[in-house]
């Protein structure tokens, strides 16, 4: 039997789906705006004839960030700080999540001093004085170690081990004769493919958009991650030598970095934009773990 709809609920309906679409719409459009103007002409963009479809079509802009060594070099950095990175984060976040969603000794007080880092920080001097006591100052570690670990995703990890995995399972692989070890590589791990997935897309996309540590740890330009090579186009209009060969006069240099600037946009985004579907449904179960209980 079908049930005919109020009129009130259709116009709720209709409301709520022309607020959505609007929504839409203004989140989509600037992306939509980046994307068009990587292939205009330089010059409609900057006379804003650019609003809705691509004029004075031009790949130009994409041949220069081909032809770029030193985009590439930033490109190769990120992935190296991201896969390093990740991965450090992952094995440390599961296993610190796992030891407090058991009854260890402490645990309250370990938790205790997770959350306190959550709300107090040694400050950028001090942890600036530290990274280069520790002899990490201008190097890849300095990428990957002071993130190694976050609070934050110990306590999303720690709910979903303490909900998902029950005491008596360990119990009776304990009777087995299993090893904690073992109990969490041939059993825990798993069961526990959502938070992984979870925790590789936190981490993944964290390193990636990581800017502000390159830009205070490191000063040796061939470590320089995407995000600074990105930054020194975008905000301090440099590019490289072998890119400008062409370039007659001041005016024709800034006209190939702004040829450039929407390009280097979308191939910086373009991981991030192709993993992120594959791993979008475990993102909003790792928020709702997250917005449980910590």
């Amino acid at each position: 039997m079908t049930i005919k709809a109020h009129a009130k609920d259709r116009w709720f309906d209709f409301l709520n789906y022309s607020f959505l679409t609007l929504l839409m719409l203004i989140v989509l459009y600037p992306l939509y705006v980046i994307v068009i103007s990587s292939v205009s002409d330089p010059n409609s963009v900057n006379a804003g004839q650019v609003w809705l479809l691509p004029k004075g079509f031009t790949l130009e802009g994409y041949e220069r960030i081909f032809q770029d060594e030193r985009i590439w070099r930033g490109y190769s950095n990120s992935l190296l700080y991201t896969s390093l990175g990740t991965a450090i984060n992952v094995v440390l976040t599961l296993t610190a999540g796992y030891a407090l969603s058991r009854n260890i000794v402490g645990r309250n007080w370990f938790m205790f001093l997770i959350v306190f880092t959550m709300f107090f920080g040694g400050g950028l001097i001090p942890s600036y004085l530290l990274i280069k006591e520790l002899g990490m100052y201008n190097t890849i570690w300095s990428q990957v170690i002071p993130t190694a670990v976050g609070a934050w995703n110990i306590i999303i990890t720690r709910t979903f081990f303490a909900q998902t995995i029950p005491n008596e399972l360990h119990e009776a692989a304990e009777m087995d004769g299993c090893s904690d070890a073992v109990f969490f590589w041939k059993i825990v791990l798993p069961l526990s493919t959502p938070i992984i997935a979870v925790m590789v897309l936190f981490s993944a996309v964290g390193h990636w958009n990581s800017y502000f540590q390159a830009l205070i740890y490191l000063r040796e330009e061939a470590l320089y991650p995407l995000q600074i090579v990105l930054r020194e186009i975008l905000i301090v209009n440099e590019t490289q030598e072998n890119a400008l060969t062409a370039a007659q006069s001041d005016s024709e240099m800034l006209r190939i970095v702004d040829v450039m600037k929407y390009g280097i946009i979308i191939v910086a985004c373009l991981p991030v934009l192709v993993l992120y579907p594959f791993l979008q449904r475990y993102f909003v179960k790792g928020v709702m773990i997250g917005s449980i209980k910590g």
